[in-house]
């Protein structure tokens, strides 16, 4: 069967499904401009619809379009997005904000290479973007449409290395059809997130599993193919909960880049550190008493985090730290906004004023 009449049976077989069983309701759906459909795909970057839509409403609630985000602090955004992971995004989205205010008179770009220009928006984004808000022709080329894809064809190989990554695109290219653009890229996102799914696929709801490679041959399970990975280090930590007299708790305001980066954290020191002469050597207090809490591990992609809390009441009449923009004396019960990771908002949630 010729390239163009498979790939143009193919993309029928998955419009046809899609008007049928496809998501017509998400947030993004209504009202699909352009800054709408650029913070959804941003947050759905490594990250599910369903955990996706309440963050989604909430922080476009508060910025409710480009100038609004542009002119708002960055601790407020990283508050917003709390719990979602991967905050290099919310960095991303407010620096392109300022961008595209600063170059683009607040006008959202609608060239392919001018969105991809911007940071944190990458070729399968900027396609999905103009795509699903302008009904340009661009192929997308996210986790779900690689597995769909891969199995599809049978094609072998992490889909991370460049020479299958080509073969990808090429495909996604040529499946994309001139007309219905944009039902069509919901349509092929939606197939690989409700489906086409990663362990456990439904192909015998799958408008084109008759003619999938790996359905056919029963190989659903080897595609695609994952990355060889070496054992995930662990790293640690001890995260210091220093708290005052007035039940506040000192945040201290992480470096631009590295993990959590730009969001207010604890204090940290090496686990092997004396916490009391730590304390007392970088701060300049005394502590009263100490707590040390339950172990935490966090995952990120590339390895383990190990973290022991530990909770000191502290003497603080010869304050060396006041407020300022590297430390802040925290009010657990107060309403200010600001960006920390999960474990630091749930362990703040924990902590009861010491009498």
């Amino acid at each position: 069967m010729p390239v163009v009449s498979q790939a143009t049976d193919f993309s029928e077989q998955v419009l046809t499904w899609f008007d049928r069983h496809g998501r017509h309701d998400l947030p993004w759906q209504k009202d699909a401009t352009q800054y709408r459909v650029w913070i959804s795909e941003i947050m759905l970057q490594q990250t599910q619809v369903n955990t996706v839509i309440p963050y989604y409403n909430k922080f476009m609630g508060r910025f409710e379009d480009i100038k609004t985000l542009a002119e708002a602090e960055l601790d407020e955004i990283l508050y917003y997005w709390t719990g979602l992971g991967y905050y290099a995004r919310a960095r991303n989205l407010h620096r392109a904000a300022r961008i595209i205010m600063e170059d683009y008179r607040g006008h959202f770009p609608l060239d392919l290479d001018q969105l991809i220009s911007l940071p944190g928006i990458g070729r399968s984004t900027a396609g999905a973007i103009l795509a699903l808000a302008s009904n340009q022709r661009h192929p997308v080329l996210d986790g779900n449409v690689k597995r769909v894809l891969t199995r599809y064809y049978g094609i072998e190989g992490w889909p991370g290395l460049s020479a299958v990554e080509k073969k990808l695109w090429k495909l996604a290219i040529q499946h994309t059809p001139e007309k219905n653009v944009a039902e069509y890229t919901q349509a092929i996102m939606d197939l690989g997130a409700t489906v086409c799914l990663r362990r456990h696929p439904r192909c015998e709801l799958c408008p084109v599993g008759k003619s999938c490679f790996a359905n056919i041959h029963s190989r659903q399970h080897e595609y695609p193919q994952t990355k060889p990975r070496n054992k995930m280090p662990v790293r640690k930590t001890v995260f210091a909960i220093l708290e005052n007299h007035q039940g506040k708790i000192l945040l201290e305001h992480r470096p631009p880049a590295g993990i959590w980066g730009g969001l207010w954290a604890f204090p940290e020191c090496f686990p092997g550190d004396d916490i009391q002469s730590w304390v007392a050597t970088k701060f300049g207090y005394s502590v009263k008493k100490l707590e040390y809490k339950p172990l935490i591990r966090h995952t990120f992609s590339h390895f383990h985090l190990d973290i022991m809390p530990v909770h000191a009441s502290i003497k603080t009449r010869n304050t060396r730290i006041n407020d300022t923009e590297r430390y802040y004396w925290y009010e657990p019960w107060g309403k200010k906004y600001l960006g920390m990771s999960t474990p630091v908002k749930k362990l703040l949630q924990e902590i009861k004023p010491t009498p």
